[in-house]
């Protein structure tokens, strides 16, 4: 049987996660950007092959051998379905309701991580102290947008529940990445994923979106290398190799952090001064953080 690390994360190790939390919270702003100058599916592929070229480069510079060996494509095959799916219900879900909803719905998926997590990781235990570190770090989120929610309109209720679909996908990536990374080095996992799903997105793009909506600017060029080469490739390598030795759940918390630096990148672009709410909800993001990692863990020398 493999064997799951869940060593306790470290400074080094908690820099890294959030290095990774602060560098996808630019992702908002570098779509955006992207999406002036290409359709979403077209986005999706152009991010992901960037990506897989990222991968393949480290992968040969540290002659990691990336070729599948009997069996192992199956497991492969089963992650990128979950994926496709987390990114397609993503994207449809967004598509009705609101941007801010949106982004309150999907930063729940910490939670799916941690329960996933407990579920299939064993020695991964779900603690009572973790699971309210989540919680503050949630209402956190739902404080800093909670002028622009409007719940008691009942137009984005699909919408919002195909996002949470979106959130519970992404919650199951994380822990099956977890899995196979026991057995795969991250960079084969990376690079397979990436591979499989490039052709995904761009058989669905030239399907439903065609060759047009295509209008070139150094904004969309910047925002696509960003997805691509920052996100794709460079978040996902740090992120794959803290799974190999730390908890998934508790990695997950640092998610938290995304949406709140989104918010302060479009603030500083935007010039404004934050509101006594946004620092408040940074502090409540922050204070979960800090909550869930005095969760006891499970005893045992962290690997079972």
């Amino acid at each position: 049987m493999a064997g799951y690390r869940t060593d306790h994360i470290g400074p080094g190790a908690a820099s890294l996660a959030l290095l990774t939390a602060v560098l996808w919270g630019g992702n908002q702003v570098a779509i955006e950007a992207a999406l002036e100058g290409m359709p979403a599916l077209a986005l999706g592929a152009a991010r992901f092959a960037i990506g897989w070229a990222v991968v393949a480069i480290a992968a040969a510079v540290t002659r990691e051998p990336v070729s599948l060996a009997r069996g192992q494509l199956r497991p492969l095959l089963g992650l990128t379905l979950i994926f496709v799916a987390q990114i397609g219900s993503l994207n449809i879900g967004s598509d009705h309701t609101t941007s801010s909803r949106a982004i309150v719905v999907i930063s729940a998926y910490p939670f799916f991580t941690a329960v996933f997590s407990h579920l299939l990781i064993p020695g991964d235990r779900l603690a009572a102290r973790m699971v309210l570190g989540m919680v503050l770090s949630f209402a956190g989120i739902v404080w800093m947008f909670a002028e622009s929610l409007s719940w008691r309109s009942t137009a984005h209720m699909l919408g919002d529940a195909v996002v949470l679909l979106s959130a519970a996908l992404l919650g199951l990536r994380q822990v099956v990445i977890k899995r196979l990374v026991a057995g795969l080095h991250p960079y084969k996992v990376l690079f397979w994923q990436a591979l499989l799903s490039v052709p995904v997105f761009a058989g669905l793009s030239l399907v439903f979106e065609g060759t047009s909506g295509y209008a070139w600017n150094a904004g969309a060029v910047l925002g696509v290398l960003y997805q691509g080469v920052v996100v794709a490739g460079a978040c996902f390598i740090i992120l794959v190799h803290l799974f190999t030795r730390h908890s998934a759940g508790r990695l997950g918390i640092y998610g938290f952090v995304t949406p709140a630096v989104g918010v302060a990148l479009s603030m500083w672009i935007m010039d404004e001064v934050p509101t006594p709410a946004v620092v408040g909800s940074m502090a409540l993001v922050a204070a979960g953080i800090a909550l869930s990692h005095t969760a006891p863990r499970a005893p045992g020398p962290g690997r079972t």
